[in-house]
C-alpha cells in the first residue's frame, strides 16, 4: 500500500450561525400619534400571527396546524412547492418561539418574540433570530447578503407590529402584506 502524497484534504470551515435581534418600541409615552396597545393585545396579535401565518407571511400559501397544545402548535407551512415545519411555544402573555426544522437541506432555526415592558407601560417586542444560515462575513458578498437578510427580517417584524397594531384597533381588514 502506497502512502498518499498529495495536498492534505480540504477542510471546511464549521459554519457558525447567523444570530440577529432587535427591538421595536410598542408605546411611546413622548409620541402621541402613536396608538398605544396594552399587553393582552400585543400578546393576542402574536399568538394571532402563530395561529393565521398567511396574514403576516409574504409568499405562504396555507398553513396546517397537524397538532396543538396548550402551550404549543406544530404546523406545517407551504410556500408554493416548499413545505416546512416547525413548532411554536408560548410562554402566556410573555413569548412565543418558532423552532423550524431543518430537513432536506432547507435552512434551520429558531426565532423568539418576546414582550418586555418598562416604567410607564413602555411596550417593547424583542425579536431574537438564530439561524443555520452561515454567518460567513469572509467576503464582500457575504457581508452584503447577511446585510439584506437582517434588513428582510427587521421589515417583516416591523410589518408584523403594524398589522398587530391595526387588528387591535378592530380593523379585520389591514392592509395585507401580500
Amino acid at each position: 500500500m502506497v502512502p498518499y502524497c498529495g495536498p492534505p484534504p480540504h477542510r471546511q470551515k464549521e459554519p457558525v450561525p447567523l444570530n440577529f435581534e432587535h427591538l421595536i418600541q410598542i408605546n411611546a409615552p413622548d409620541n402621541p400619534t402613536l396608538p398605544t396597545l396594552t399587553r393582552d393585545q400585543l400578546w393576542e396579535g402574536l399568538v394571532l400571527r402563530a395561529e393565521q401565518p398567511q396574514l403576516f407571511v409574504i409568499g405562504l400559501d396555507h398553513c396546517e396546524i397537524r397538532e396543538r397544545t396548550e402551550t404549543t402548535l406544530e404546523r406545517e407551512l407551504h410556500f408554493g412547492q416548499a413545505t416546512i415545519r416547525d413548532r411554536v411555544t408560548f410562554t402566556t402573555n410573555h413569548q412565543v418561539r418558532y423552532d423550524v426544522h431543518a430537513a432536506n437541506g432547507e435552512i434551520g432555526g429558531s426565532l423568539t418574540m418576546t414582550i418586555e415592558e418598562r416604567a410607564d407601560a413602555e411596550l417593547f417586542l424583542r425579536f431574537e433570530y438564530r439561524t443555520t444560515l452561515p454567518d460567513t462575513a469572509d467576503t464582500e458578498d457575504a457581508r452584503q447578503t447577511q446585510g439584506i437578510v437582517k434588513e428582510a427580517y427587521r421589515t417583516s417584524d416591523i410589518d408584523t407590529v403594524r398589522l398587530i397594531r391595526e387588528y387591535a384597533q378592530g380593523r379585520r381588514d389591514p392592509d395585507p402584506l401580500h
